[in-house]
């Protein structure tokens, strides 16, 4: 038998090696665990908690605006009018208290003494964190007629507490600039305009009344968008239905307060098939819902066949609508406000308090059918809608058992024109889907058979977004994917179970190529979202150009690449330049060598940023759904972003 040795710092571990990081070190070395990660995400997720903190000034009355400004040197500015950060020295360290807040973690209002009732953020450390992960930070406070000052480098005071000038004695609020460290962010250090504007424009929906200003004063871009929403949540419902049709015109609003937890929901059918049900605590969004988002449900399915019943709109010996049949196309906010939130995990995906279920329940139920008795043609219209769903997910029912698969080697059987590959880890499995047979053909030539697949489509699939999941679980070509990836579908989706862990559209670089990559998205993003939310769809990147000369060949992917080409190389007859119209224009040798090549081949990896879902599924319905116009609309203001399509 080996005995196995151990070193010496291992046979040494003891009280010499405990590390005890001081005041913000812990958060420089470990800033994942308290940001989420140092992508672009976490770099956007400093610009929130710097302004969760304002909404917060807000929520407990004290602040009507807020300004958001990203600067030239791609620092954040953020200014609210609130009551502005306390100044005086705390008692128990002996600091100004503005210092305490930005240079100590667990340091703020938010533990019971009474500063807020409710509150958002990180819940003390957020203002520091920011602080920690930033090159310098800059806090000036207008306070009794005075403007207080203090600058911090990488969490480290510069210099204390002083009075920078005075202004008037009612004047009060709180500037918070910072520049992001790039030693932490080394991914990027630049904000983009769009991502801060879908989360500015929820916290905006979310905060009654607040107005919130985001400007981008860097130089060749400047833009500007105000949002401030009067009607809160209910404003909300109509922006996220706004490329649909709603079933009746009314937005369905409940509020009140029971238990102590303030309770808003607003919600509207429209005549699609989705179902958006977005809900929030003290304005953070929970994906996983939590014990709130139950409460509605409840109410809402009780609710609703209590009515259809009554009303003789279901027989009682028919059986009862389900939940799915009664949400199908509903489009819902939930947002309750609550003094102390518990959550399940850190990461607050899932609200753990049980008295938010029975006071959101308590209040829809009982709003709700004051609603339902006094606007009963909307109520019929709901229930006949939800009657056709219920009789659509029974057909679905049958249609998906049919795609099922037990295990991963089960066969149901794998799809007929799948070429599987012969590995048997997932982790080391990709499969390419492919537009067409010709393609197909090449494509299978080309592969490594040992961890590429191939799945060719025929023709464009069924736009889900304007299909019942019967229908969608009867076209071919869905079937097919749904059976080759071993997941299942919807509710019954199981991503321990996928079969390739690198799902890749591979269309032709034109317009066709790129309505099957988004019919393909729409259908990933329905139906089996932690395809994209755990990063395993992946669009692969085909050649534009082949240039020869010489006996030479290079691949241009963009226009720019084939003029940098031709520029080093020389312009001159000699050159041979052909346009790829289409991926079955490649021998296999040409498919393999640029586009499926581990080795050399360009692969974009598609994100979905959980800041940013509420506006990805507007984006989905808009390019996808029945109405003309927002679709016009949105074409027209993007189609500078467009590059390398043949139109």
């Amino acid at each position: 038998m080996v005995k196995e040795e151990c070193t010496v710092s291992e046979n040494n571990y003891g009280g010499d090696q405990i590390q005890i990081l001081k005041g913000l070190e812990a958060v420089r070395k470990r800033p994942g665990m308290y940001i989420g990660s140092t992508s672009s995400r976490g770099l956007h997720h400093l610009v929130y908690e710097i302004v969760d903190n304002a909404i917060d000034e807000a929520l407990a009355g004290f602040c009507d605006t807020i300004t958001v400004t990203i600067n030239q040197d791609n620092s954040i500015t953020v200014v609210d009018n609130g009551r502005g950060v306390p100044v005086d020295v705390n008692h128990e360290t002996g600091k100004p208290a503005i210092e305490v807040v930005y240079t100590m973690l667990h340091a703020g209002g938010k533990f019971g003494g009474g500063g807020y009732k409710v509150s958002g953020g990180l819940h003390g450390v957020g203002a520091s964190v920011v602080n920690a992960l930033s090159e310098w930070m800059e806090v000036s406070v207008k306070r009794d007629g005075k403007i207080y000052n203090q600058r911090y480098e990488r969490g480290n005071v510069c210099y204390p507490l002083k009075v920078v000038g005075s202004c008037d004695e009612n004047e009060t609020g709180t500037t918070v600039t910072f520049l992001p460290d790039k030693d932490i962010f080394q991914e990027t250090t630049v904000f983009e305009y769009n991502v801060l504007k879908s989360r500015l424009r929820e916290m905006a929906f979310l905060t009654k009344g607040i107005k919130i200003v985001l400007t981008d004063a860097r130089e060749g871009i400047e833009q500007e968008r105000v949002f401030h929403y009067e009607g809160g949540i209910k404003e909300f419902v109509e922006y996220l239905n706004k490329s649909k049709d709603a079933l009746y015109d009314k937005i369905i609003y409940c509020e009140g307060i029971k238990d102590g937890v303030q309770v808003e929901v607003a919600f509207q059918h429209n005549d699609g098939y989705n179902e958006v049900v977005d809900s929030f605590v003290n304005n953070i969004k929970t994906p996983e819902g939590g014990t709130h988002l139950t409460g509605f449900k409840n109410a809402l399915t009780k609710t609703f066949n209590d009515y259809a019943k009554t009303n003789k709109l279901i027989k009682e010996n028919e059986q009862s609508l389900s939940g799915d049949d009664i949400r199908e196309g509903l489009t819902a906010i939930v947002s309750v406000k609550i003094e102390d939130p518990q959550f399940e995990g850190q990461t607050k995906q899932k609200l753990g308090n049980t008295v938010a279920r029975s006071a959101v329940d308590s209040i829809v139920s009982e709003q709700l059918e004051i609603f339902l008795e006094q606007n009963p043609a909307v109520a019929k219209v709901i229930c006949e809608k939800s009657i056709l769903a219920q009789r659509a997910r029974e057909a679905a029912r049958k249609a998906r058992d049919l795609t099922r698969r037990k295990t991963a080697l089960e066969n149901t059987s794998l799809p007929g024109k799948l070429a599987d590959c012969s590995d048997r880890d997932p982790k080391n499995c990709e499969i390419y889907i492919v537009e067409g047979d010709s393609a197909g053909g090449s494509a299978k030539t080309a592969r490594s058979r040992a961890t590429q697949a191939i799945l060719p489509l025929r023709g464009k699939i069924l736009n889900v977004e304007k299909a019942r999941l019967d229908r969608i679980l009867g076209n071919e070509e869905i079937k097919a994917m749904i059976t080759a990836f071993g997941t299942g579908i919807h509710e019954d989706f199981d991503i321990s179970k996928l079969r390739y862990h690198k799902i890749i559209i591979m269309t032709d670089a034109d317009v066709d190529g790129a309505h099957i990559a988004t019919l393909l998205l729409t259908f990933f993003y329905r139906f089996m979202p932690d395809l994209i939310r755990q990063g395993h769809v992946y669009l692969a990147q085909p050649p534009l150009y082949k240039i020869e000369k010489n006996k030479k060949v290079w691949y241009a992917y963009s226009d720019e690449e084939l003029n940098k080409i031709m520029l080093e190389i020389g312009r001159d007859q000699n050159n041979k330049v052909q346009r790829y119209k289409g991926l079955g224009e490649m021998d296999a040798d040409q498919l393999w060598e640029t586009t499926m090549d581990p080795e050399r081949r360009i692969l974009l990896r598609v994100n979905m940023d959980e800041d940013s879902e509420s506006e990805i599924d507007v984006t989905f319905s808009t390019l996808m759904g029945d109405k003309v116009e927002p679709r016009r609309e949105f074409i027209e203001a993007n189609a500078k972003y467009v590059k390398n399509l043949d139109i």
